[in-house]
């Protein structure tokens, strides 16, 4: 139950299963990227995760280089994940009605993959629901498996690092320090920004072509 309670709390706040969860705390920060990037469950708050381990670092006394090292890897692997599950089952795994692998959240990720290209895999790093969606989009309409590992590294490394070292130099503000919850819901607030001025881009074209067309 204890273990239970501390997997849920970081839903609401992130900082709280890492500051309780004492020696598995990079582990589980670990696994639930890993989850979120690759197993098509993407609503673990992979970005608050990473920014409330960066501000933790100095009490939890774990070098910043291992955090990295064990986020980027678990980043890039759960990406190559999503690929082979895309390249394998393609859309058969997602369902109009189904509560997780929804048709909509894949018709977003192709929408973002189709207008990006390759970049989508660096730029859907920042974009939650999105991020878990690209790489299995990359798989199933057969985009090169070396173009895909090269911009997988990249999106992972830069997310990692961009995520962690500004929970490590926010750490020490009072305020942040403070409100490692509010911080969690505004990282997530800006961070699906971009779709959802996408998705209003989109339906102002859609509109102005039957505007033309009428």
């Amino acid at each position: 139950m204890d273990f239970l309670h501390q997997v849920t709390s970081a839903f609401s706040d992130p900082g709280a299963i890492l500051e309780t969860a004492g020696p598995w705390a990079i582990a589980i920060m670990v696994v639930f990227i890993f989850i979120e990037s690759g197993l098509l469950f993407p609503f673990l708050p992979g970005d608050s995760l990473l920014f409330a381990a960066g501000m933790l670092l100095p009490a939890m006394g774990t070098p910043f280089w291992l955090v990295w090292s064990l986020a980027a890897v678990a980043a890039v692997a759960g990406d190559q994940v999503g690929y082979v599950l895309g390249k394998k089952f393609g859309r058969g795994l997602f369902a109009d009605n189904a509560r997780i692998l929804k048709t909509s959240h894949l018709l977003k990720a192709e929408e973002f993959f189709v207008l990006h290209g390759g970049k989508a895999l660096v730029l859907a790093r920042f974009v939650p629901i999105v991020r878990t969606y690209v790489p299995l989009v990359a798989g199933a309409s057969a985009y090169r498996y070396r173009k895909f590992v090269g911009w997988n590294v990249t999106g992972a490394v830069l997310w990692v690092t961009v995520m962690l070292t500004a929970g490590r130099l926010l750490g020490g503000v009072p305020f942040v320090a403070e409100h490692v919850d509010l911080i969690a819901v505004g990282i997530v607030i800006l961070s699906i920004l971009p779709i959802i001025g996408h998705v209003l881009a989109s339906r102002g074209r859609s509109k102005e072509a039957e505007s033309a067309g009428i």
